[in-house]
């Protein structure tokens, strides 16, 4: 993806530049943004579980063999950590991951950097923020998704209606993990259910979904279920779980 309309987003995201589109651009069949919560409320253990949930996932035998078998072969993946308006850093930088070599990089390397977020819950801002990565990455893919998970509703920021809305515009899709806390809240503004909440008003665009992760010993399956539901649909176009869940257990059985 190239040429991020910065005029477009001349109020709402003016900090963002765009340089030439390269022609060395790779490409690849998914960009996914994974734009997981670093805010206040993870503590360090559930910061490392969230990592080690993700750096497993990666290095799936069925999430590779969705990815070698699309039609370049290979996806793209950042990781990003995130919570106050003025705190979005990238702790894995964009990788190209077309086998069982790159995938055992990002995920070592996931597992080691130092935590850098902090303060609480801007979703608006780390969706600019994923979206501007992408704008930059010199890659191409022939899908855009950023992940967003979460334990709390948007706080601070710029109005997360309109950044949602002007990616959605761009053909993007937003994807979410619900985050249950520590105490097994999953409780919204004004009472409203998380996942409703995140469904309402975060998701959006071709193949959207949100997935509650419900306690931790059910954290690191909640994010290998909704690896294999995103990549399923942005690489080969699965249209249920159900095919999604088929397609990726008969290609891992060949890795």
């Amino acid at each position: 993806m190239h040429l991020f309309p910065v005029l477009v987003l001349a109020v709402s995201l003016a900090f963002l530049t765009s340089p030439p589109a390269s022609a060395q651009e790779i490409e690849v069949d998914l960009e996914l943004a994974l734009a997981a919560d670093g805010s206040g409320s993870i503590d360090d253990e559930e910061l490392a579980m969230q990592r080690a949930g993700y750096a497993a996932a990666i290095t799936d035998p069925e999430i590779l063999g969705l990815i070698s078998s699309g039609l370049t072969g290979k996806i793209a993946i950042a990781y990003i950590e995130w919570g106050a308006p003025t705190s979005q850093h990238i702790i894995v930088d964009w990788t190209v991951i077309d086998g069982p070599d790159s995938a055992a990089v990002f995920a070592d390397a996931l597992r080691t950097r130092p935590r850098a977020a902090y303060g609480y819950n801007s979703i608006s801002e780390v969706l600019a923020f994923s979206a501007q990565t992408m704008d930059v990455n010199g890659i191409k893919g022939l899908r855009q998704i950023i992940d967003v998970s979460g334990d709390g509703p948007n706080i601070g920021g710029r109005p997360l209606d309109s950044v949602r809305q002007l990616l959605l515009d761009l053909g993007m899709t937003i994807n979410a993990l619900v985050v249950a806390s520590a105490n097994g809240g999953v409780n919204g503004p004004g009472g409203l259910p998380l996942a409703q909440y995140y469904e309402q008003y975060v998701i959006g665009g071709p193949g959207a979904f949100a997935v509650v992760a419900e306690g931790r010993e059910k954290f690191a399956e909640a994010i290998r279920r909704k690896m294999i539901l995103e990549i399923a649909e942005g690489v080969h176009g699965t249209k249920t779980a159900a095919e999604a869940l088929a397609l990726a257990r008969r290609l891992g059985q060949s890795q």
